[in-house]
């Protein structure tokens, strides 16, 4: 993924500002948690256990990677006791 460096003064901050972000994708951890980033401005948001969207930090980066791994072994064996 292209990582974009933006100044601390930019058009597409104020933009972000003034109409909100504009979020995609950028990593799907479980079914229901996602991680989004800003097309626009680069924020990096991800969805809470509330169920409400905050700022992707280190400590939540770490809480997701911890809960893709724990969703991925749920998978592994599932689809192993269904075949």
């Amino acid at each position: 993924m292209n990582k974009k460096h933006f100044s601390s003064f930019s058009v597409t901050k104020v933009q972000c500002n003034l109409f909100g972000h504009k979020l995609k994708v950028s990593k799907n951890i479980t079914n229901h948690v996602h991680e989004y980033q800003c097309c626009r401005c680069g924020m990096e948001m991800t969805d809470t256990a509330d169920g409400l969207l905050a700022r992707l930090t280190p400590k939540f980066k770490e809480t997701n990677a911890y809960l893709a791994k724990i969703h991925q072994k749920r998978q592994q064996a599932f689809y192993a006791e269904a075949s």
